[in-house]
């Protein structure tokens, strides 16, 4: 499935934001409600993810109609990536090893700020390289 190619470019903004703010305040409870947003959008689906559902009701309609689409699946995977980088800075939180859920937090970031800042998805990027050193079977559709 096609998606419009802003969408995910308006949540890396969110999210951004949000894993900044989670950075500056070592809050574990900011950055897991951050990981549950990347684990929405990873299962079960970029149009049911929360950043999603802003940009679909309340920002795509104030725009024009998309003139660039993207398959799902690249910008899916990103967020699968965000996903386990911002749990394992939870776990690192919770844990009590803050350097962990800080190193983690900041990696989460600087993917989000260069999807945000210079429309470049590094999980993207990764998901690209990976379909192109492990092809799917003849028997398995490509994603």
């Amino acid at each position: 499935m096609d998606i419009d190619a802003r969408g995910p470019r308006f949540s890396a903004v969110i999210t951004t934001v949000v894993l900044a703010l989670a950075l500056a305040t070592t809050s574990m409870w900011l950055l897991l409600a951050q990981t549950l947003v990347f684990a929405v959008g990873a299962f079960a689906g970029l149009r049911y993810a929360p950043y999603g559902l802003v940009f679909r009701f309340l920002v795509r309609p104030r725009l024009g109609p998309p003139t660039k689409f993207e398959p799902e699946a690249p910008p899916r995977f990103a967020q699968l990536v965000g996903t386990i980088f911002a749990a394992v800075g939870v776990i690192g939180y919770a844990v009590g090893v803050t350097g962990i859920g800080i190193a983690f937090t900041a990696l989460a970031l600087a993917a989000a700020f260069l999807n945000a800042a210079f429309d470049y998805c590094l999980g993207c990027q990764m998901y690209l390289f990976i379909r192109r050193i492990w092809p799917s079977s003849p028997e398995t559709p490509a994603a």
